[in-house]
């Protein structure tokens, strides 16, 4: 038996989808004709979707996606996606090469693993979806400083001091600028036993559909087999599961975690040397 299908749902969704990227204040008869309502359908689909935030009422009659669809969108991101394709992704690439996976992003001024991979094999991290660490000690961390503003990098070192995990782990502010700045230049990152004394990490930037990094993709291995040409390979196979990572997850919803002011009020905490020197 089939069942009924709620039209009122659907043309919401159509008026909703009526929205571009391009569009500043957009008026109803013009997301009416998009959508392929009637008007004054358009009209009372448009209004409840103001009254419950999913819509913003602007000047001369025009409307703009509102807040809700942002707030339910990175719910969807960050609690099913990771779990499907992400892992999937992760896993292959792992499987393939021997090698920890993660999936991470910028929340509160610290790297979040979003998601993990790992053989019996591979390197044994103390790594789990959901664990958070100082980003300018993993290359995964760098990624995600490297896609700051200027500004906003400056707040986020003026946060709290550097305190190195390892011996190798970069503390002076000036060199973690300029290690960034390599960053950027190259398009991805290093980790040479700066988290951990015997670990060493490559990581790539995963971009949104405008081409903004969003998240960040690594694989880590002992430092000991990490020769300049398996760096090199990585870095290849990297680029490749983040250019599928593009294709299958709707990755700009997580955009807004890179934006300073969830970044700001929340000072990090001092990390302990966990791994020793």
């Amino acid at each position: 038996m089939a069942i009924a299908k709620n039209h009122s749902v659907q043309k919401a969704f159509a008026v909703l989808s009526a929205f571009r990227p391009s569009d500043g204040w957009v008026t109803c008869a013009e997301l009416s004709r998009r959508a392929g309502v009637p008007e004054a359908t358009g009209y009372r689909v448009i209004e409840t979707l103001a009254d419950v935030g999913a819509a913003i009422r602007g000047p001369q009659g025009g409307y703009r996606p509102g807040p809700l669809l942002l707030s339910l969108s990175r719910k969807a991101v960050l609690q099913d996606c990771p779990h499907t394709a992400a892992n999937e992704i992760l896993s292959d690439l792992s499987d393939r090469l021997n090698v920890t996976t993660h999936l991470a992003r910028l929340e509160d001024g610290m790297v979040t693993y979003v998601a993990k991979a790992a053989t019996r094999e591979s390197c044994e991290m103390q790594t789990y979806p959901g664990a958070r660490f100082e980003p300018y000690s993993t290359a995964s961390g760098k990624v995600l400083l490297s896609a700051l503003s200027r500004r906003a990098l400056d707040d986020f070192l003026l946060e709290g001091e550097l305190v190195p995990l390892t011996r190798h782990t970069i503390t002076e502010q000036g060199a973690l600028v300029a290690e960034l700045e390599k960053v950027q230049r190259e398009g991805y990152a290093l980790d040479n036993r700066e988290f951990h004394p015997a670990i060493a990490c490559v990581a790539v930037p995963v971009f949104d559909g405008d081409g903004q990094p969003v998240a960040s993709i690594s694989a880590s291995e002992r430092a000991d087999s990490m020769s300049r040409q398996r760096q090199q390979m990585l870095r290849k196979a990297l680029l490749k599961a983040s250019q599928d990572l593009r294709g299958r997850i709707p990755m700009t919803a997580l955009a807004a975690d890179l934006a300073w002011p969830q970044l700001r009020g929340a000072r990090r905490p001092v990390p302990e040397r966990r791994f020793g020197t």
